[in-house]
């Protein structure tokens, strides 16, 4: 078939993992490029297959007059660059179900509390979302962001929307274990020593700054984190629920830091990073917060309390009935396992991360009105929920790789399931 050199043309080739029949244009021939049905990202190769199957036959190229995908210096970049048109081309491939929500009483609950929040802290929606799943599924936030991006307001502003007791502790490095789960003091009295509680002794706590006390202050926030309790003397002592840990650390200033021990870090479920807000959005800052008005004020008169502490252990438990497929605990399991082997990584994610997905998934099922969880509440945590818990390699990160990144190459590596 002849074909006219000046236009566009297109290359065929067959998906080397379910062989699917993929066409794009002859511009991305060596890009990486995924396919729509199994979603792998694989090379284009440079000439149709039929070239490989038939030697005396010519290139085989289709004319096509779609426009020609901008080309990216990055090979991660090339393989979301390239995705698009090449899902866009193949009307054979099957689209994806979409899950079908519903107006439940814990999404109605969602959304009047996300608009409780809104009315004094703007934007943020991925700490917003991600702090509300951690609460609603018994787990705790790492927060990376510069100072002055409002973290102490939006605590404060969920313990008030939620009915919660908040509490916070600036972290230094002369902060003893003691002075955040309490002590026995002795009472004058009664000629005896009784307990005073610290100040993790709370419903919200923010752990500000946490990278700025040494490991042996990280140390009494495990048990905490992990069995809610604190024991001290030999005796136990609960912690209210629900519970829920939001510390912070500055991405910028290392001065006088510490790096937070893998024990702690695997015991949060999420890492998220917290960026400056959108233009629009800190313009909206600028004339909420700029009118003199005491902030204590604010949050007393102006948001609601829509919720108890009561009602979110019940979500919490009911989450538990929201159906999660097999097939999508096994793609769990596979994220979770190839993080182990993946090249880049010194080391992978923990067991406790795949609970942390699963769980995760359920709440943001609830959340969106479902009963069952779909690959996509998997995909949308699968960063916040891995990202501090791999290491780079030391050459990975000499050729300037961040862990998202690889995480990103990782999950397109894995075939999605088809529930």
């Amino acid at each position: 078939m002849s074909t006219n050199p000046t236009s566009d043309q297109t290359i065929e080739f067959a998906c080397q993992q379910c062989g699917q029949k993929l066409k794009i244009g002859d511009s991305a021939g060596g890009h990486q490029v995924k396919c729509p049905k199994c979603q792998l990202v694989q090379p284009v190769p440079s000439h149709s297959t039929s070239d490989r199957t038939n030697p005396t036959s010519s290139a085989v190229t289709i004319p096509s007059n779609r426009p020609r995908p901008a080309a990216s210096t990055h090979p991660l970049d090339q393989a979301a660059d390239l995705a698009e048109p090449i899902e866009s081309v193949f009307s054979e491939a099957e689209p994806s179900p979409r899950p079908v929500s519903r107006e439940t009483p814990t999404k109605k609950l969602f959304d009047r509390i996300v608009d409780e929040i809104g009315k004094v802290y703007v934007g943020q929606d991925e700490l917003v979302l991600g702090a509300l799943v951690a609460l609603f599924s018994n787990g705790h936030i790492l927060i990376e962001s510069v100072p002055g991006l409002g973290k102490t307001l939006f605590v404060r502003a969920l313990g008030k929307v939620l009915g919660c007791e908040f509490g916070r502790i600036q972290f230094t490095a002369d902060l003893m274990p003691s002075d955040i789960t309490g002590a026995p003091i002795f009472d004058m009295k009664t000629q005896e020593f009784r307990f005073r509680p610290g100040p993790i002794f709370t419903q919200l706590l923010l752990a500000d700054e946490i990278n700025r006390s040494p490991a042996k202050t990280h140390a009494a926030l495990l048990e905490i984190m992990q069995e809610y309790r604190v024991t001290v003397d030999g005796t136990s002592h609960q912690i209210k629920r629900p519970f829920l840990v939001m510390a912070t650390q500055n991405p910028i200033e290392s001065e006088g830091t510490y790096n937070l021990p893998e024990a702690q870090l695997d015991r949060f479920m999420f890492k998220l990073i917290v960026d400056y807000p959108s233009e629009t959005e800190e313009a909206s800052v600028l004339r909420l917060h700029s009118q003199q008005v005491d902030l204590t004020y604010r949050l007393e008169n102006e948001l609601e309390t829509v919720t108890s502490a009561e009602e979110i252990l019940q979500i919490t438990q009911a989450s538990s009935d929201v159906h999660v497929d097999d097939k999508l605990i096994d793609y769990v399991n596979k994220l979770v396992r190839e993080t182990r082997r993946w090249p880049q990584f010194h080391m992978g994610a923990s067991p406790r991360a795949g609970i942390a997905m699963v769980q995760a998934a359920r709440t943001l099922a609830v959340f969106s009105g479902r009963d069952y969880a779909v690959p996509d509440d998997v995909v949308q945590i699968a960063l916040p929920a891995l990202r501090h818990r791999v290491i780079l390699t030391a050459e990975a990160e000499v050729e300037g790789y961040t862990t998202d990144q690889l995480l990103t190459q990782l999950l397109r590596s894995i075939e999605v399931p088809r529930l």
